[in-house]
């Protein structure tokens, strides 16, 4: 699949640079930076209005959220920090040697920077680890949303053999061996009773304390119109517009928490991924994959539910293109299984230089890590 893209991606660029001799900015390069500055200095509600179908119900980009966890209530703090230190103690598998933050990383924008991740004994995992960032904020969880909560979230991993393999019905009673966490359980929770529930709950409760720190286009929605660039600034606008971003990517977060099939679920090859339709058996969920979020995304690649694409600037020329779609052969025609993909997609075409704005405005979304890894766990 990453060859396949590749020679895509270098056709396509080779294509760009004839077709955009003579650049294509009606969009926005025909628009002088001060008025596009003047404009985006109001109110986001009075913001130029932004190129999505009518069928999508979007809201307009924001700041920041509240989690719904406050990491200063004094009942809240104990059970955050024994979350944690779970999520970061690698004796939550089997073999001792991978822990949530072994994929999640806090250092890699909690990613691990892999197309996939390898778990127990080294077997790779399927999709590629997502961030965990702003992680709260979504209706259901992993790329085809197969978990409802965040605590069926954090049990998936710790189970699963290509990940953490730990057999769950031994768990409590290991960490329950660990008499330093004796204290914690105390604290958190009145007693100090270790169950798989009590883990649990604690795992997806400090998760929820993991959150993208205010960015460049914070500062610019609070009122310093300066933050952004005379680039990101040209970015911000495209993506409301001709390159047709907000039909997905829409919020505080940057994405509309649904499921779109994006061309990529390699129907038919050996490496085949349905997506959602794994989950929910219906037909018009082949090949969907859950939005991601746009906050440090920058930071998190490779990108895609498979880890192939490996610098934005690609990821830019597929969507350019309007992503791979198939078209079905003879037999292929009265499959019913054969992924149709979203009709939200067309290509957008681009300039190079458009691109580029669009990336410096991603980029803008970036924002430092501030929670660091424990300096010692129970023992």
């Amino acid at each position: 699949m990453t060859k396949v893209i590749d020679l895509i991606v270098f056709l396509f660029a080779g294509l760009l640079l004839l077709s955009f001799k003579s650049s294509d900015w009606s969009s926005s390069a025909s628009v002088n930076a001060d008025t596009l500055r003047k404009a985006y200095s109001r109110p986001p509600h009075l913001w130029p209005k932004p190129h999505v179908d009518q069928s999508v119900n979007y809201k307009e980009l924001g700041t920041l959220l509240k989690s719904p966890t406050d990491t200063s209530d004094t009942v809240m703090k104990p059970i955050i920090l024994l979350g944690k230190l779970l999520f970061f103690d690698a004796r939550l598998s089997a073999s001792n040697r991978i822990s949530c933050a072994t994929c999640h990383a806090p250092n890699l924008f909690w990613t691990d920077a892999k197309e996939v991740s390898l778990g127990h004994d080294d077997l790779p995992n399927v999709r590629n680890a997502p961030s965990l960032e702003n992680v709260w904020f979504y209706n259901n969880f992993f790329w085809d949303g197969r978990a409802k909560t965040l605590a069926q979230q954090a049990e998936g991993p710790i189970s699963a053999h290509n990940e953490m393999n730990q057999n769950l019905s031994l768990l409590a009673s290991k960490i329950s061996s660990i008499k330093g966490y004796q204290a914690y359980f105390m604290s958190a929770f009145g007693t100090k009773e270790i169950t798989n529930d009590r883990i649990f709950k604690s795992l997806a409760i400090f998760q929820q304390t993991i959150v993208s720190e205010p960015s460049l286009f914070d500062q610019f929605l609070k009122g310093d119109s300066l933050a952004l660039t005379d680039q990101q600034l040209q970015g911000l606008h495209l993506f409301r517009t001709k390159a047709r971003c907000m039909n997905c990517h829409y919020g505080p977060y940057f994405t509309d928490n649904e499921f779109h099939n994006i061309g990529l679920s390699e129907y038919g090859k050996a490496n085949q991924d349905l997506g959602l339709y794994e989950v929910s058996k219906k037909t018009e969920d082949v090949g969907k994959f859950k939005t991601p979020g746009l906050r440090n995304v920058a930071n998190t690649g490779p990108w895609f539910h498979n880890g192939t694409v490996k610098t934005l600037d690609s990821l830019m020329l597929l969507y350019n293109m309007g992503m791979p779609d198939l078209t079905p052969n003879e037999q292929q025609k009265s499959d019913r299984l054969f992924p149709k993909n979203d009709r939200l997609l067309r290509g957008i075409m681009l300039s190079v230089g458009e691109r580029k704005a669009v990336i410096a405005f991603l980029e803008a979304l970036s924002s430092p890590v501030k929670i660091k890894a424990p300096e010692r766990l129970p023992q």
